[in-house]
């Protein structure tokens, strides 16, 4: 409720300066006989009318210019009171103009708040803002990702439960010094974060009761605003820092171990040669063999760490090529007749008629399908059969929903509804199996189920780290079955393109036996997740 408007004293005194006189006057002519009586009193109120007039006419003006400068607090652009007087005027003007002044003042300072928002949203870095209780107060667009948009006038508990942060926190809002503390989110994904906690303290303005009640003081006290202690968190991501150096230990360690063993060999090698195998070409001959074999695993080895490395610079740019899966299979198993009649074994292909090319790059999926059939044809036992089974499956079965980017991907009416059309190459061998203790992390560099076996075939511990790497690039899934003593099954899983026409019979199949179902069969993998792989990379699965 606005506070009417009450004449001012020096308007009440020259009033009464011109009512007193007057009233004096009139008595004593009438006491004199000067003045009729009647007219004296006619006289009189005509007078005291006039003065009540004054203050009326004052008292609208004053409302009028308090309904007007209330009016300026709830609109940006009222209209000045109409039949307000001339010196009225200039003073209603005066007020619209140092009200707009004062908008435009809000409005710079509005857009720069809207500025120093949106550059702390931009932050890459979660940043909160906490106040003396613990209490978030701010929060930028990366940390609302993190923890949700509920973070916001909670306690910082409530969403953060890591104690070290919390005690962080609570010492410097207490008065202590900045903190660095590094923890760990486990979930969603394991993600590993640099905690800096520095104190912070703003200048907070004492509320005016005044401005909440309506009410105007007379002589509003003077309130000084008060200090208010803060503390601010940002938090930095250094869970792929924290992998590269772990990596690298492990890299170090593993290469260094893998090189030492060849190394050793040809030095002892060499140190016979020139010893007492220096007049015997018999023991010449076989110890130079043995150095040959022991510097082509020493070059596998390098040209897979090269290979490996190659492939890890490109993991975050997905492919856009078109890649004919049958017919890359085709050539893959061409090129590994020879080494498969070494020992006897069978290379069987089996694809529909009609499968839509994948999203990738040829020669990385080449690699992984080398790789692949060169494993089987290595651990499956001899005289057997290593069969190759393309089929169409749904994506959503291995949580696959989609590329990140739009281009090419269609989604196909045979395979369940609402997922995602991929491509599945499953390759099974009838090996020995592999036991569930080795399943996880068989993807890992350098990890061999049968260390020495693995060495006596050539093999460097990288194929199927190499294979990891290649479809996370691919946004593609790997599963894995094994029965120990029937065989395993490694099945890749890659984003499929609309599908494309029916194509021809005419492929060169060299001498491998192709197996064409009369209709494509979706293979279903089994969805449990392969410990220890990222981006939800592979699933495992033991009969």
């Amino acid at each position: 409720m606005r506070p009417k408007a009450s004449p001012p004293t020096p308007l009440l005194t020259a009033i009464l300066l011109m009512l007193v006189p007057l009233a004096g006057v009139l008595v004593w002519a009438v006491h004199d006989g000067a003045l009729h009586g009647g007219l004296a009193l006619v006289a009189g109120i005509a007078a005291l009318a006039g003065a009540v007039q004054v203050l009326r006419t004052y008292r609208g003006a004053a409302d009028a210019m308090t309904d007007y400068a209330g009016r300026l607090a709830e609109s940006d652009e009222p209209l000045a009171p109409a039949g307000t007087p001339p010196a009225l005027k200039a003073l209603a003007a005066t007020i619209g103009r140092l009200h707009r002044v004062g908008l435009r003042r809000a409005e710079s300072v509005r857009m720069q708040l809207d500025a120093d928002e949106a550059v702390i949203d931009a932050l890459p870095a979660p940043l909160l803002l906490m106040d003396a209780d613990r209490q978030v107060v701010r929060a930028n667009q990366t940390a609302r990702e993190l923890f949700g948009d509920k973070i916001v006038d909670r306690d910082l508990a409530s969403s953060l439960r890591t104690p070290a942060v919390l005690e962080a926190v609570d010492s410097v809002l207490r008065g202590g010094a900045s903190r660095i503390i590094e923890f760990t989110l486990p979930v969603p994904v394991e993600r590993s974060f640099e905690a800096q906690v520095k104190p912070f303290q703003r200048l907070v303005p004492e509320p005016d009761p005044s401005l909440l009640d309506g009410e105007i003081e007379d002589e509003p006290a003077l309130r000084p605003p008060t200090v208010a202690r803060m503390a601010i968190l940002t938090l930095h991501d250094v869970t792929a820092a924290r992998r590269s150096e772990q990596m690298r230990a492990d890299f170090i360690a593993n290469a260094s171990h893998e090189l030492r063993t060849p190394l050793s060999s040809l030095l002892g090698f060499i140190e016979t040669l020139r010893g007492p195998a220096r007049d015997d070409p018999e023991a010449q001959d076989r110890f130079l063999a043995i150095m040959h074999d022991q510097a082509s695993r020493m070059t596998r080895l390098v040209n897979d760490l090269l290979s490996l490395s190659r492939i890890e610079l490109d993991e975050h740019m997905p492919p856009s090529g078109r890649v004919d899966v049958v017919e890359e299979l085709e050539n893959v198993i061409a090129a590994l007749q020879l080494k498969a009649a070494e020992r006897r074994i069978r290379l069987r292909l089996e694809a529909p008629e009609e499968l839509p090319p994948v999203v990738g790059d040829e020669d990385q999926l080449t690699q992984v399908f080398q790789n692949l059939v060169s494993n089987a044809i290595k651990y499956t036992r001899e005289d057997t059969d290593v069969t190759v089974t393309v089929a169409l499956a749904d994506g959503a079965a291995v949580g696959f929903t989609g590329l990140p980017a739009p281009g090419g991907m269609g989604k196909d009416k045979r395979v369940g509804r609402g997922g995602t059309a991929m491509v599945s190459v499953s390759v099974r061998d009838r090996g020995d199996g592999i036991a569930r203790t080795h399943l996880p992390r068989l993807t890992e560099r350098f990890y061999r189920v049968d260390a020495a076996r693995s060495r006596a075939m050539g093999g460097t511990g990288l194929g199927l780290a190499i294979v990891k790497h290649i479809l996370n690039r691919h946004r593609g899934r790997l599963t894995i079955e094994s029965e120990v003593g029937v065989g395993s099954a490694f099945t890749v899983y890659l984003p499929a393109e609309a599908p494309s026409p029916p194509r021809g019979e005419g492929r060169g199949e060299g001498e491998m036996l192709r197996i064409v179902p009369k209709a494509p069969a979706a293979h279903s993998p089994h969805p449990n997740p392969l410990p220890g792989g990222e981006r939800g990379f592979g699933s495992v699965r033991e009969g």
